[in-house]
């Protein structure tokens, strides 16, 4: 499975210059899918495409519970791609916050 990284992300949207709203949208849906994926470096790729997505002003709520499972990832590249998902994603209205006290 080939995944699309951040970088190919930026790269695409520069170049839909009419549609980008249907290529974010396909990318929306390619990164539901990858983090679902049980492999570690596959969920953090998209979380952290996702996150740039959100800086965009796109939704992420839907990916809090993968949010808090990159958090707790032994790799600390890893680990900061979560803690940087969390900061911009999570609000006082997020329902796992509680699962990040003993991080």
């Amino acid at each position: 499975m080939f995944e699309k990284t951040l970088t190919d992300i930026v790269k695409g949207i520069r170049a839909s210059k009419r549609d980008t709203a249907l290529y974010i949208s396909q990318c929306i849906a390619e990164i539901k899918s990858e983090i679902n994926s049980s492999d570690m470096f596959v969920k953090a790729n998209a979380l952290q495409k996702l996150t740039f997505l959100q800086m965009m002003g796109y939704t992420m709520n839907w990916a809090s519970f993968a949010t808090i499972e990159v958090m707790s990832s032994p790799r600390f590249a890893h680990k900061r791609i979560g803690y940087l998902a969390a900061s911009q994603g999570f609000t006082q209205d997020t329902e796992v916050i509680l699962l990040t006290t003993n991080l």
